[in-house]
C-alpha cells in the first residue's frame, strides 16, 4: 500500500504535491520509506529508513519521535524520495549520508574508502589492552579496556591512556578513512600512529577525519604499500602495528552483495589467490619494525583465523600468539609478539 503511494505521490504536480504533504505526517514519509526500502531487497529497511529519513530532517532521534505526527516538507520529502532511490540501487546507508560512527567517534565516508564495521573495533580494543598492560607493567592475563563514561583525564570517544614514560609507536596499515589510527590517537594520549594507505583518495579521506578529531599532531599519514613508507629510523622501534587489510578472495566478489561488491573500493576489500597474502607480508615483514616484545595484530575473515596464526607461528619470530572473537563469535582478530629471541 505505502509503495503504491509513494510511486503515486512521485508523479502529482508541484501544486498536487503541496496540497498532499500538508496532510503527510513525519511518520507516513517514515512507513512508505519503509515499505519502500523493504521491496528493494533491504534486510534492515526499518532502521535504514529512519536514519535516512533523519539525515534529511537533520534530526536525531530524540527529536524525530518527537515530530512524528508533524508535515513533513515538501523539499524535505523529494530530497528524501532522492536518497530512497540512492539506495534502492545498492548505495550503503553511509555513503549516502555521508558518515559512520566507529568507536565512538563520527568518520566522514565515501566511495573513496572502505565503511568501518563494528568488528573492527575489536583490533582497536587489542591494542589498548596491550597498552594498558604495558603502562600497568602486567604481563599477565589481558584486561579488555573499558569504554569511556565521559569525564577528568578522558577524550571525546574513549578512555585515555596515561603517559607511559615514551612516545608509543603504532602503525596502521591499510588506513582507510582512518578510523583506527584516529581512534588509537584519541584514546592514547602519547601514542605516535603512521597511517599507510595505498590509496592517494582514501588518505584525503583520513586527513579530513583528523582534523574533525583534533588529531593532526598525532596521526602521521604515508602512502604505499603496507610497511614500505615507514622512514628507515623506526627500525625495531614500533611499539604496535596494526592492519585490517584487504581479504576477501577476488574469485568470491561476485558472492558479495552488491553494497560491497559495487560501492566499496575494491583494493580495500578483495586481494587474489586465498585471500592472505597481505598477512603473509606483514608477518614477514613486521618483526623488522617492531621492538622485542612489539606486537602485529590483524583483522581476518571468517575460516582464516587458523591460517593466519599458523603462518605466525611457522615464521618463528612470534610469541603469544592468540585469535581473539568479535562481538558476533566470529574469529577476527589474530595477534603475536615479537619474541624476545627474535
Amino acid at each position: 500500500m505505502w509503495a503504491c503511494r509513494l510511486r503515486r505521490l512521485s508523479r502529482l504536480s508541484r501544486l498536487g504535491r503541496r496540497i498532499l504533504n500538508q496532510l503527510l505526517s513525519i511518520r507516513d514519509a517514515y512507513l512508505m520509506g519503509r515499505e519502500h526500502l523493504a521491496a528493494s531487497g533491504s534486510a534492515e529497511a526499518p532502521i535504514e529508513a529512519e536514519v535516512l529519513l533523519r539525515h534529511v530532517l537533520q534530526l536525531d532521534r530524540a527529536a524525530f519521535y518527537a515530530r512524528w505526527d508533524r508535515p513533513i516538507s515538501e523539499d524535505a520529502w523529494s530530497w528524501f524520495q532522492r536518497v530512497l532511490g540512492e539506495r534502492a540501487t545498492g548505495r550503503p546507508v553511509p555513503y549516502i549520508v555521508g558518515q559512520r560512527e566507529f568507536m565512538g567517534l563520527t568518520f566522514a565516508v565515501d566511495e573513496r574508502v572502505m565503511i568501518p564495521r563494528p568488528e573492527t573495533e575489536v583490533l582497536v580494543e587489542i591494542v589498548l589492552e596491550e597498552l594498558k598492560k604495558r603502562e600497568h607493567g602486567n604481563a599477565g592475563t589481558p584486561t579488555p579496556a573499558p569504554r569511556a563514561r565521559g569525564g577528568a583525564g578522558e577524550r571525546e570517544g574513549g578512555s585515555e591512556i596515561q603517559d607511559p614514560g615514551s612516545k608509543i609507536q603504532i602503525v596502521d596499515v591499510g588506513t582507510g578513512s582512518g578510523c583506527i589510527a584516529i581512534a588509537l590517537a584519541h584514546r592514547c594520549s602519547q601514542a605516535k600512529v603512521y597511517a599507510i594507505d595505498v590509496s592517494p583518495e582514501a588518505l584525503e579521506v583520513a586527513r579530513i577525519n583528523a582534523a574533525r578529531h583534533g588529531v593532526n599532531g598525532e596521526v602521521e599519514f604515508l602512502p604505499g604499500d603496507l610497511l614500505t613508507p615507514l622512514p628507515s629510523q623506526l627500525a625495531g622501534c614500533i611499539d604496535a602495528i596494526v592492519s585490517n587489510p584487504p581479504y576477501v578472495p577476488l574469485a568470491q566478489r561476485g558472492a558479495l552483495p552488491r553494497e560491497i561488491r559495487d560501492f566499496e573500493p575494491a583494493v580495500a576489500v578483495f586481494i587474489d589467490g586465498d585471500g592472505l597474502a597481505a598477512h603473509r607480508r606483514l608477518i614477514a615483514d613486521a618483526p623488522g619494525w617492531l621492538r622485542r616484545s612489539g606486537w602485529l595484530a590483524m583483522e581476518v575473515g571468517a575460516g582464516q583465523a587458523d591460517a593466519v596464526s599458523g603462518a605466525m607461528r611457522d615464521d618463528g619470530r612470534y610469541a603469544r600468539i592468540r585469535v581473539v572473537a568479535d562481538y558476533g563469535g566470529t574469529p577476527r582478530v589474530v595477534v603475536g609478539e615479537r619474541a624476545a629471541s627474535s
